[in-house]
């Protein structure tokens, strides 16, 4: 999804919404040992300096998301919080533990295991991405020849987002076309031969836009490195030794672990109307742009070990944090799968945001990862998630 800012109106279309994140980003906000947390029980919802936070979500669900949980921590200190319903046909709760469809969070795992392998020095950020992937970025005007895997990452490629695609849009996320496609499975040649019957957007390295394809095939590309999938390297470099037990890689997997609420879209290009189920899908159609599920705990877990240089040697964390400018988005720049969103009060955050049908979400953390953040939207027509991360980062 293109980046949008954070002054910008949040209701919009579902279609818009979900096709253009996959994924996407709204301009939030981020050595592999094992690592852990000290486990600490959530502080009572009505806590304190988390008063305002409480209040933005609950705002949400007033503007018509179904339900919202959102978890914090600052420290050892961890504080939780939900509203409004995770299943509309019941009113049951949603959960501080539900676990939800992440998006293009993804996104920042996939760009820690590339800056992996070029700290082995597996590969480098300046190889092109014909070395790894020949023939495949090519046709009308395209040319992997001409792309680094650095402008995969920061998105300066200029390579078409698969999902702007009409017949795409259409086929999976209107109703109709939904209601007989969610179970679809896509390869990511598939999603990548989309975007090459398209022009490019720009020459590479001329401009920035957001697309879907370029972590489609960053992920190919740790395929080609390490001859294993780009799940399994997450799996074995990233879940496993953070111990993110509610995190996975689903691949063709059409259903949501428990604890989980269900998850709602309009399905249409209008915010008004029906509200349809879309917790079943096949997340194949987000690939390694935003197929993964987590849950709040586990993405503050992430984003905080990999601010605070545990995921990453210095060089690398260094590479990721280093932004080019995101084009529209006042105070923002995108790093390698990570962006720096400078707030009103003037604290920076790291991490990125994510949607997929029904789910909207965001992970962000201080630069130092002491202070994090993650919560989830169960809908994705409206709700201000904006001002959440405006609540807890600029109540001091």
């Amino acid at each position: 999804m293109s980046v949008r800012s954070r002054r910008s109106v949040r209701a919009v279309s579902s279609v818009r919404s979900v096709r253009k994140v996959l994924v996407g980003v709204t301009a939030v906000a981020f050595s592999t040992a094992a690592l852990t947390v000290p486990a600490v029980a959530a502080a009572p919802a009505a806590g304190g300096h988390h008063d305002a936070t409480r209040r933005a979500v609950e705002a949400a669900v007033a503007d018509g998301v179904p339900g919202v949980t959102a978890t914090a921590q600052d420290g050892r200190k961890v504080w939780s919080t939900t509203a409004g319903v995770g299943d509309l046909r019941t009113g049951g709760p949603r959960s501080a533990a539900d676990r939800y469809r992440v998006g293009s969070i993804t996104k920042t795992f996939v760009a820690t295991v590339l800056l992996q392998l070029e700290a082995e020095g597996r590969l480098s950020l300046d190889d092109t991405v014909e070395k790894w992937l020949p023939g495949v970025v090519h046709g009308h005007g395209h040319d992997g020849r001409r792309i680094t895997v650095r402008r995969l990452l920061n998105h300066t490629s200029g390579i078409f987002d698969y999902t702007a695609d009409e017949d795409f849009a259409r086929t999976y996320f209107l109703k109709d076309g939904f209601d007989r496609h969610r179970y679809d499975t896509k390869r990511p040649a598939d999603l990548v031969a989309i975007a090459m019957s398209h022009r490019p957007d720009f020459a590479p390295g001329a401009s920035w836009n957001y697309s879907n394809t370029n972590y489609v095939l960053a992920g190919m590309v740790i395929e080609s490195v390490t001859g294993r999938s780009y799940a399994t390297e997450i799996r074995d470099r990233v879940i496993a030794p953070l111990g993110l037990t509610a995190t996975s890689v689903p691949g063709t997997r059409v259903t949501v672990p428990r604890p989980s609420s269900r998850a709602y879209s309009k399905l249409a290009r209008a915010t008004t109307g029906p509200t349809y189920d879309v917790t079943r899908l096949n997340p194949s159609l987000a690939s390694s742009a935003g197929e993964m599920i987590s849950d709040s705990a586990d993405l503050n877990r992430f984003y905080r070990a990999l601010l605070g240089g545990r995921l990453l040697p210095p060089k690398q964390l260094k590479e990721m944090r280093t932004t080019v400018k995101a084009q529209g988005i006042p105070d923002a720049g995108y790093g390698l799968g990570l962006i720096d969103r400078e707030l009103e009060c003037g604290v920076h955050v790291w991490g990125h945001d994510g949607g997929i049908h029904g789910s909207t979400s965001s992970a962000v953390t201080t630069a130092d990862g002491r202070r994090s953040l993650a919560f989830n939207f169960n809908g994705d027509w409206s709700g201000d998630g904006d001002a959440v991360i405006e609540a807890e980062f600029c109540r001091d």
